[in-house]
């Protein structure tokens, strides 16, 4: 069973972090194996997945290999190409930085009543799951490893199980996983019956017509859709998200939901065969819609791992959007463009990636130090934990898209695609993609307005609770996990040129057309198109920013007075400034919260007019709740009660369905 050195460090990925599972069933005797064993292992997982898809992606490779387990008639099939390759990457650094921030954020676990070995056990049997769907060519491996990545998740997301929160969240995630693995198991079912196999080269191999193709495009996207947290499938992951502990959020979030990316690219690009462009109208709508109320529920948050849940829901919108357009171009006939999108796509899910995890890690060392999630409790943490508030400031402007950070590179991709609408031949998708462009450009504007509000509340101004003001920048390794990933984000927005060389042999691979005008003018200066259409250099951008800061700065140090004298402002005779006098969270949002009323169910508790200390609370909910869930639910409960009278406890009316049953059986038998 020879295999290629790549395979093999992906394999030794799997093995470490199942060595991982294993060492963390002894850490209840011993909690420090947790910290000191179990975690780094997981770190070292992702180094060797880092080194796997690394490889990969410059070796161009695309080799296989079977195994020796699960069924009799269908091993194990494995394969890494460069899309696999770019999983792993991904998983890589994500994981390296979690081995290497979790060991100082779970000590605080260990003097607690949660079970350590669930903690370590199911972390590394998440990434096993997550390791094992990137690697699986066929369905049978790639379902089970699918099933495995959900049910380890299910039990980190209900870790703290005595809070009726987690446990109602994890209920709703276990059920919307297993209901989108259904979808998939369906979708993968209708390739199989063509394809007459389950290895995924049986599949690409499957005759099928525009109706049954559009049938396995629509179960997979509902399966990896609902995965991914698209609108309206999206209902568990602000549950699910906040509550599992801050470095499995930042897996959660900036690793799994990309698998559900790599999964649907996977079926759809490469498995379903023809591609058709009503399908990437479907991709263009939802990812809009996504992007927008996933952006506007972001805004509105008060809980810091929610808001930054809810963002994940905008940017996987985001990413959908640029994979809609990634469909509409390559089947009708302009490859170049389409290409442009597909990469754009995966720009912004390695993007995404990395500054979500980085923001969920920022959430987390605030919820170490000062035991807060609530933004109407913080404030003045920069000059307490002035590492974490610059490494955050990193990953709030690269999901707010400015330059030079990552983010604004493949938004600007995404954009610079869809410009190139004119050259399709319908008016329809030349009407529908500048709409979804502007939605895109509304969607920026409202995330720049969303960690405006974040940073401004929780890092400036005054502390607004006890623990806030002792909160303490954590510890040696959560910094550098955190300073990880920020370098990653300064980066991928500085060597954009490099990065799409990285990931141009997916586009060759899958679409058989590549991006090689993206470097013709050399690694300084990005032209997507042609440098007559337009061209973005990062570096350059870092020096002018330079230079306006410098001058700004000289500026103002010409108008200072060499010598100051500190007093208290004016304060026209009124009480000094305390911190219920600062700017709120919810006041923040009010403005756009008026604009868009009619998407959110909004609760305002005033207080009573004789209310010695009064306080304003609002709750919102999602109007997809009433609209969609609930009536399901009811109509569940309705089915529910009705089957319940079937157990009566008569004895009589059991042997009567019994015998109905028999009859129905023998009836069937003998028409069959």
């Amino acid at each position: 069973m020879n295999a290629s050195p790549e395979l093999l460090l992906a394999l030794t990925a799997v093995a470490l972090a199942l060595t991982s599972s294993v060492v963390s069933l002894f850490a209840g005797r011993a909690p420090r194996l947790l910290r000191l064993v179990a975690t780094p292992l997981l770190g070292l997982s992702g180094l060797a997945a880092l080194a796997a898809g690394l490889s990969a992606l410059i070796l161009h490779s695309n080799v296989a290999m079977t195994l020796p387990f699960g069924l009799p008639w269908l091993p194990w099939h494995l394969r890494i190409d460069v899309l696999s390759g770019f999983l792993l990457l991904l998983i890589g650094l994500v994981t390296c930085a979690v081995g290497i921030y979790a060991p100082a954020y779970v000590r605080d676990f260990e003097r607690g009543r949660d079970s350590l070995i669930a903690l370590g056990g199911f972390s590394g049997l998440f990434l096993v799951g997550m390791l094992l769907v990137v690697l699986a060519d066929d369905a049978f491996i790639f379902m089970v490893a699918w099933e495995l990545m959900s049910l380890a998740s299910y039990f980190l997301v209900a870790f703290q199980h005595e809070s009726a929160i987690n446990r109602r969240a994890a209920f709703l995630y276990l059920l919307m996983a297993h209901l989108g693995g259904l979808a998939i198991l369906l979708g993968f079912g209708v390739l199989a019956a063509f394809g007459h196999g389950f290895e995924f080269t049986a599949l690409r191999n499957a005759p099928l017509s525009f109706g049954w193709a559009s049938v396995a495009f629509i179960l997979a996207f509902i399966g990896f859709g609902m995965k991914a947290g698209l609108v309206p499938l999206h209902a568990w992951l602000p549950e699910a998200h906040p509550a599992a502990p801050s470095h499995i959020s930042a897996l959660m979030s900036g690793v799994m939901l990309k698998v559900a990316v790599y999964g649907f690219i996977r079926v759809v690009f490469d498995l379903i065969g023809e591609l058709q462009w009503q399908w990437g109208v479907t991709l263009i709508v939802i990812g809009s819609l996504s992007a927008l109320i996933g952006v506007l529920f972001a805004l509105m948050q008060t809980d810091l791992k929610r808001l930054l849940a809810y963002s994940s829901v905008e940017n996987l919108g985001i990413i959908f959007i640029a994979l809609g357009l990634a469909l509409v171009f390559l089947s009708t006939g302009h490859s170049l463009l389409g290409a442009l999108a597909f990469t754009a796509a995966l720009y912004h899910t390695l993007n995404h990636a990395l500054f979500k995890s980085l923001l969920f890690f920022g959430a987390g060392a605030i919820l170490h130090s000062a035991h807060e999630r609530d933004l109407e409790q913080m404030g003045g943490l920069l000059r307490r934990m002035p590492w974490t508030g610059m490494f955050f400031l990193i990953g709030a402007l690269s999901i707010s898209a400015l330059p030079p950070f990552n983010g604004f590179v493949s938004e600007w991709l995404i954009f610079q695609a869809a410009l190139q609408a004119w050259q399709l031949e319908s008016g329809v998708l030349r009407s529908l993609i500048p709409i979804a462009s502007a939605v895109l450009a509304l969607t920026g504007a409202l995330v720049a307005a969303t960690f405006v509000k974040v940073y401004g509340i929780a890092f400036l101004g005054q502390a607004r609770s006890r623990h806030v003001r002792h909160a303490r920048q954590g510890a040696m390794g959560m910094r550098i996990g955190q300073g990880m990933l920020a370098v990653c984000c300064v980066i991928c927005g500085v060597l954009p040129t490099q990065i799409i060389a990285l990931l141009e042999p997916i586009s060759e691979q899958l679409l058989r057309v590549g991006l090689p005008q993206a470097s013709a003018n050399g690694w300084l200066w990005l032209t997507p198109i042609s440098s007559q259409t337009a061209s973005y250099s990062a570096p350059l951008t870092i020096v002018l920013l330079a230079l306006i800061a410098g001058s700004a700065f000289w500026w103002f140090l010409r108008g200072v007075p060499r010598r100051i004298r500190r007093r208290d402002s004016w304060d026209c005779g009124f009480a000094p400034p305390s911190p219920r006098m600062q700017y709120t969270a919810t006041a923040f949002a009010q403005p756009i919260r008026r604009v868009f009323e009619l998407l959110f169910e909004m609760d305002e508790m005033r207080p009573a007019f004789n209310d010695a200390t009064p306080r304003y609370r609002l709750k919102l909910t999602d109007r997809l709740w009433a609209l969609l869930y609930l009536p399901i639910a009811q109509a569940v409960e309705s089915a529910s009660r009705r089957v319940v009278r079937l157990q009566s406890g008569n004895v009589r009316v059991y042997l009567g369905w019994t015998f109905a049953t028999l009859l129905v059986l023998l009836w069937l038998i003998s028409w069959t």
